[in-house]
C-alpha cells in the first residue's frame, strides 16, 4: 500500500533501530479512511477463504480489525489482555510477553466467542518479535478453530517474528514490510 508507505514516512518516528512509533497511524491515534482502506485491502487478500471471524489481540491491532471485518461482514474477537470481574473462568488464555510494553501479560478470549467451525482471520498492527501472535495462534489452535490466516499492518523484516509464523505453516499477509531502521531512516522492502 503506497499511501501507507508515504503516511510512515511522514508521521513514523524512528526511536532506535529496532523501533518504529507509530503513535499518529495505528497505536494513538487512528485515520478512520487509512484504516478503512487497510481493511479493505486485508478483506480483499483473504477474500474466498470462508472467514467467519476476524481476532486480534487488544489494544492497537482493534480498528484495523474492525475494518476488516466490517468489509468481511463478519463479528470481530479481541483477545482481552486484563482479566476482570465478570471474565469467563473458562476462556482461552496465554501468557505473552509484550516488547514494546516491557511485561509478561495473559491474553484471553472466551469459548463463548470462538469455536471448532470458526474459519479464523487474525489481523494485527505490527510484527516484530511475534511472541503476540505466536501466543494467540496457540489459542486459535486450542479452539479447534481454523486459521486461515495472519495479516498484519507493519512486517518488521530484520526481526524473526513473521519468519517463525510463515515457518509453522501460516499465511501471513503484510501491507507494508520494513527492511531497516538503521541510522534513524525507514527503509521499506519491496
Amino acid at each position: 500500500m503506497e499511501l501507507l508507505k508515504k503516511r510512515i514516512l511522514e508521521e513514523g518516528v524512528v526511536v532506535s533501530d529496532q523501533v518504529l512509533k507509530l503513535d499518529g497511524l495505528l497505536n494513538h491515534q487512528v485515520d478512520p479512511e487509512l484504516t478503512m482502506e487497510m481493511g479493505r485491502e486485508f478483506a480483499r487478500l483473504f477474500a474466498g477463504q470462508g472467514v467467519t471471524r476476524v481476532v486480534t489481540v487488544e489494544s492497537s491491532g482493534i480498528a484495523v480489525a474492525f475494518a476488516t471485518a466490517y468489509e468481511l461482514k463478519v463479528p470481530l474477537v479481541f483477545a482481552r489482555r486484563k482479566k476482570t470481574l465478570l471474565a469467563d473462568p473458562d476462556a482461552l488464555c496465554e501468557r505473552v510477553p509484550s516488547f514494546t510494553k516491557g511485561i509478561v501479560t495473559d491474553i484471553m478470549i472466551s469459548r463463548q466467542y470462538i469455536s471448532p467451525d470458526d474459519k479464523i482471520l487474525f489481523i494485527d498492527d505490527i510484527i516484530a518479535n511475534g511472541d503476540a501472535a505466536r501466543g494467540l495462534i496457540k489459542i486459535i489452535n486450542r479452539s479447534g478453530a481454523e486459521l486461515v490466516g495472519l495479516g498484519v499492518v507493519v512486517e518488521k523484516c530484520f526481526e524473526a517474528g513473521a519468519r517463525t509464523i510463515r515457518e509453522q505453516g501460516v499465511r501471513l499477509e503484510s501491507l507494508v514490510k520494513i527492511k531497516s531502521l538503521a541510522d534513524g531512516r525507514i527503509e521499506f522492502e519491496e
